[in-house]
């Protein structure tokens, strides 16, 4: 029979059904253990939710944003009155950093790659239109400046951007798209879904980040899925 293990639980919350603890997309990096209740935890996928699993009593949730460094990559919900211990960052920190260089360095190449699979994952499972391979010049924006790069593939929902620096999942961007043969870019609002940095690349998999399509008016959408639809007729 597996042993309970006891967690140094620094402080207790406690949370009525449907509460949220953390959203997706915000700062934060406290680890919870569940001391009673249960947690959901979802994503936000094409604005429909997700549900990734249903933690118990016992359950630890939120160590990426603790080991990865990362904004949270899910929101947390109690299902019903549930309570939750923070487990002591002093102590974890002290455990942590006890560890080897190199072996904290694989922990964090783990989880990291454990986020992108549940991100793809979790894309994949909705995306509902078909992606075709295809290398298209784009300018995108975010907040601060505007950064040329290149497609790896397209669909009429969203694409891949090639990037050396992609953003954060959630954010909020726009785009040029250039199609061959048009005088005029095609001119879209995007979030990131889903994003690769360059120490995560492996050969055939760049870096960068996939974006679906938040607003794009009639008329550029039309244009694009009838120049994916030429694009299907010549593979």
């Amino acid at each position: 029979m597996k042993s309970k293990i006891i967690y140094n639980v620094a402080d207790e919350e406690s949370y009525h059904d449907g509460q949220i603890i953390f959203q997706e997309g915000s700062s934060g990096d406290w680890i919870y253990v569940i001391l009673s209740g249960a947690v959901e935890i979802s994503k936000k996928v094409q604005g429909q939710k997700h549900i990734i699993a249903i933690l118990k009593e016992g359950e630890v949730f939120g160590e990426l944003g603790f080991i990865g460094v990362t904004k949270r990559t899910a929101t947390a919900r109690a299902i019903g009155q549930t309570t939750v211990g923070i487990i002591d960052r002093e102590f974890l920190e002290k455990e942590y950093n006890q560890l080897s260089g190199q072996f904290r360095s694989i922990v964090e190449v783990i989880t990291l790659r454990f986020k992108e699979m549940l991100d793809k994952s979790c894309a994949t499972t909705k995306r509902t239109a078909p992606r075709i391979e295809r290398v298209l010049s784009l300018v995108f924006k975010d907040r601060e400046a505007f950064f040329r790069a290149y497609t790896g593939n397209v669909s009429a929902g969203g694409l891949f951007i090639k990037t050396e620096n992609p953003l954060i999942i959630g954010d909020q961007l726009s785009i040029k798209l250039q199609l061959p043969g048009m005088s005029d870019p095609l001119q879209i609002k995007c979030e990131v879904a889903w994003a690769r940095t360059k120490q995560q690349s492996q050969p055939g998999r760049p870096s960068g980040m996939g974006v679906k399509f938040t607003q794009i008016s009639n008329r550029d959408h039309r244009i694009l899925k009838q120049y994916l639809s030429s694009i299907k007729e010549d593979l």
